[in-house]
């Protein structure tokens, strides 16, 4: 059996919702960062490729374009798709350039919904409100969240350059208009272990969130990190302890709450490690196969009420 048997997916939710599998079309409107401008630092987070910074944008293409082009290169095609702003920080710029480009992205009728991902501390109530007016016109808008950890001071190691208090704040506002939040989680940043992250889940969870994206750390040419690594000062995840909290996160999750994305990869040769994360079913299979031997999602929340 699938991912799909024993936890609540956003593909079988979009399915369901829709009757058919949408996909994502990702895209990339040339934003920046507050920890790439010299707003908050240059330095980028340390799991950053820093050595992209001066040629970040790797299209010229407009918005639109993008979009078609996604739409070509899908194998499979769908009569439904959704807008995915995920470069850097989709919000961090004036309200009416954010407009302009949320409105193009939305124009085709095939659009059913926006994806916006972004920092928790660049999402102003302008923003937000400008996002609930496409909600309210029909399209299916959720705000991404990377908060990573919700340790401060691991946030403060991997140079966020915010708090907890500022994801707080954000999802509250958020979720209080009916924005849907879907927040970002890495498991394996340096000095954390497996309690740190189920610590992290149950802060998360207490503040209200609808959606969740987990990913392994993993260490790409060009970040602080890569320097660290091979210096042999840092230590990842293997892909069993990946598989292992990833399902015990899901066992302490709510029904309710979808999960966007259980693991990721990259490719070498920017990848440069762990190397399991060279392949994209590599931690898909080992995460279903812990769910299958210990339960899905919720189950340890079953007899707490």
């Amino acid at each position: 059996m699938g991912l799909d048997s024993y936890v609540n997916t956003f593909g079988s939710v979009c399915k369901q919702k829709y009757g058919e599998r949408i996909r994502k079309l990702t895209i990339d409107a040339k934003f920046t960062c507050p920890n790439r401008d010299g707003t908050l630092g240059k330095g980028g987070c340390t799991y950053c490729n820093v050595a992209s910074f001066s040629h970040e944008h790797k299209t010229e293409l407009s918005i639109q374009e993008q979009l078609a082009q996604g739409r070509e290169r899908l194998s499979t095609k769908s009569s439904k798709y959704i807008a995915y702003f995920q470069a850097y920080t989709s919000t961090y710029d004036e309200y009416l350039i954010l407009k302009q480009k949320y409105d193009e992205a939305v124009q085709d009728t095939d659009i059913v919904g926006l994806c916006v991902g972004t920092r928790p501390d660049c999402v102003p109530d302008e923003v937000l409100e400008l996002l609930v007016g496409y909600q309210n016109d029909g399209v299916d808008v959720w705000l991404e969240l990377g908060l990573q950890s919700a340790n401060d001071l691991t946030l403060k190691k991997i140079n966020r350059g915010h708090t907890f208090a500022a994801y707080e704040d954000t999802v509250k506002r958020a979720r209080r208009l009916g924005i849907k939040v879907c927040t970002h989680l890495i498991l394996g940043l340096p000095g954390e272990e497996h309690a740190d992250y189920l610590q992290t889940l149950q802060k998360v969870l207490a503040v209200g969130v609808d959606g969740l994206k987990l990913h392994p750390l993993h260490i790409v040419e060009g970040s602080t990190m890569a320097k660290a690594w091979r210096n042999g000062k840092m230590q990842l995840l293997e892909l069993e302890s990946y598989a292992y909290s990833v399902g015990e996160l899901i066992r302490h999750t709510p029904k309710e709450v979808i999960f966007h994305r259980v693991t990721a990869y990259a490719k070498k040769p920017m990848l440069l490690g762990p190397d399991w994360c060279a392949y994209r079913w590599n931690g898909l299979v080992a995460i279903v196969d812990d769910l299958e031997q210990k339960g899905g999602q919720g189950k340890y929340l079953e007899n707490s009420l």
